[in-house]
């Protein structure tokens, strides 16, 4: 199958997103051909956002309140979101149209889920095929979200910057344990739900925590997701990353 990348940009500025579907399933499979297409990609310098954590932080409400934003400012969005395969078919158990059905349709905002197939890293085995391909095709965003399993997911440091861990206050005892893992690779610390009680006591150990990294520099942003609270300030944020 061959693709040309010219009449994909093309239909991207259209909102037209049924090609580069297709692409995507032809580099996630492998297919013949696939290796030569991506060594002929030419990607845009653009923010891949790089969105991890526990399962429950909010993540995919997070990324909602992000994607909102982001369009606010005429911004054209690409979501990755990595999902648990099924063990039936090897799809991805997850759909995005249940966990961000109000953008599915918005013609600046284009979402993929994809099947983790057992992949360990918390991505796929193809992720940077993927996003060079959507780095090449006019979006000026790409985010990606990781399965949520655990210390597991530091693949997606390679592939993205910056990396933002999401937490909640009630996270405090998983600090100590993810340090080996998650806690190491990420830039952007969020606080989700922020609003819960005990919520600052752990900004603080997380900020007293976040001390110990000599020489690496962190942020930590206090949001609620679902009302899109300090979600303009993440965003702020990670444009600072980007620049520098």
């Amino acid at each position: 199958m061959q693709f040309a990348i010219s009449s994909i940009i093309e239909e991207v500025k259209e909102s037209n997103f049924l090609n580069l579907s297709k692409c995507i399933s032809f580099l996630e499979n492998q297919q013949e051909g696939s290796a030569d297409f991506v060594a002929a990609l030419h990607p845009n310098n653009i923010p891949v956002i790089g969105i991890t954590g526990p399962p429950g932080a909010g993540k995919s409400t997070l990324i909602t309140s992000l994607i909102g934003q982001l369009v606010n400012e005429g911004k054209k969005v690409a979501v990755l979101s990595v999902d648990p395969s099924s063990i039936l078919h090897n799809g991805a158990l997850l759909g995005d149209r249940v966990r961000m059905r109000e953008w599915y349709l918005h013609p600046m905002v284009y979402i993929r889920s994809l099947a983790s197939r057992g992949h360990l890293g918390g991505l796929i085995k193809q992720i940077e095929w993927i996003v060079d391909l959507i780095k090449s095709v006019g979006f000026d965003y790409v985010i990606l979200e990781t399965v949520g399993v655990g210390q597991s997911e530091v693949q997606v440091v390679q592939v993205a910057s910056p990396t933002i861990l999401v937490l909640v206050p009630e996270a405090g005892d998983d600090i100590q344990m993810m340090k080996s893992g998650l806690f190491e690779v990420a830039n952007i610390f969020v606080v989700n739900k922020s609003d819960r009680p005990e919520a600052q006591k752990f900004v603080n150990h997380l900020r007293q925590a976040l001390s110990e990294r000599v020489g690496v520099k962190t942020d930590i942003v206090e949001t609620i997701a679902n009302t899109g609270f300090g979600v303009e300030e993440l965003v702020d944020v990670i444009k600072k990353y980007h620049e520098h």
